[in-house]
């Protein structure tokens, strides 16, 4: 396949794909003429840089993602589980926040002893 229908297939523009190569997150091999001919594992290696970026990975982060050791790719999906286990935290805390806020008794935030308690939170 070249790049458009990689492109096209995937739901992504094909200057994504270039500067996923660029990165070096992504392998394709060249014909003759220097075009990229995207062969079936060079689909599937772009749609698992997709998949780790729709996830949250950056692209940095795909890159060591995909290292050709398990344990650096494995210690990079740990590290950024942790990040992601600590970002559901502080949005619980925000839920929790909003929510008290909208039930709130009081005319002001600032009048309230629970919503101080919040504030004074990290």
């Amino acid at each position: 396949m070249k790049i458009g229908e990689v492109a096209a297939e995937l739901g992504i523009e094909a200057h994504v794909l270039r500067h996923w190569e660029d990165a070096g997150a992504l392998t394709v091999r060249r014909d003759g003429n220097g075009y990229r001919i995207y062969d079936d594992s060079a689909l599937e290696q772009a749609r698992t840089v997709l998949k780790l970026r729709r996830v949250g990975l950056s692209l940095p982060e795909v890159t060591a993602a995909m290292a050709p050791t398990r344990s650096a790719a494995q210690a990079v999906i740990r590290a950024k589980i942790g990040a992601l286990e600590s970002e559901v935290v502080h949005r619980q805390q925000a839920i929790a926040f909003l929510q008290h806020t909208v039930e709130c008794r009081h005319r002001y935030l600032d009048d309230c002893p629970d919503c101080a308690t919040f504030v004074r939170e990290a």
